[in-house]
């Protein structure tokens, strides 16, 4: 009943409840970055929702205009503190996770929830195997499994299997536990980065993009 029906009541409720305290936000902080890089305050992405569904993510610009695309060798997104693509005001964004707080737009419309798995882009759809395809069997959240116990220290292949075991095992009293522990890794900024030894794991987890 929690997962087909009371965790998409939650969801809405506590997005409605928030959407006052994120205008407040999206005037500071969109005004920031738009006065210190001219242009969008919103990055606008494409990615894998429920069944495969393809929807339009919503995030605080973080980067230049028109940064390169750069990714790992396992196909995810490359994320590093030193990274030159990104803006002052991006750097401070992306440690505090404000960056993903626009997602509430998401949440409401109905394609992400609060907790769930990060969605992946469109193209990794054709990079599952086995059972990677389970990952699709619930909305993405804006939080979730990995981002609360590993955030980015663990490759995309293995971040599949733990979204798989947070399906398998999903309770209300599992998604109080990942808020918990992803309000306290966010406050300690913790694993923000990718580090080398999970560069390292990148490498040996390779689906060869």
């Amino acid at each position: 009943m929690y997962k087909h029906f009371f965790k998409r009541v939650f969801d809405l409720m506590l997005a409605l409840i928030a959407l006052p305290f994120w205008f407040i936000i999206l005037v500071i902080v969109g005004s920031i970055i738009y006065f210190q890089d001219k242009g969008s305050i919103f990055y606008n992405a494409p990615r894998l929702g429920k069944y495969g569904k393809i929807f339009k993510m919503y995030k605080f610009r973080s980067m230049k205009m028109n940064a390169p695309d750069l990714r790992n060798e396992d196909g995810s997104t490359f994320n590093a503190e030193d990274d030159p693509r990104l803006t002052t005001i991006g750097k401070f964004i992306r440690k505090t996770s404000l960056d993903e707080t626009p997602q509430l737009i998401n949440i409401i419309k109905g394609d992400m929830s609060i907790i769930g798995p990060r969605p992946d882009l469109p193209e990794h759809h054709e990079l599952y195997e086995g059972n990677d395809e389970r990952k699709l069997e619930v909305r993405p959240g804006v939080t979730g499994f990995n981002q609360a116990y590993y955030r980015n220290t663990v490759p995309w292949k293995e971040r599949i299997q733990n979204d798989i075991y947070y399906i398998d095992h999903l309770s209300w009293w599992l998604d109080i536990k990942i808020f918990s522990k992803t309000a306290i890794t966010v406050l300690k900024r913790e694993d923000i980065y990718v580090t080398e030894k999970s560069t390292k794991s990148n490498k040996n987890t390779s689906v060869g993009m």
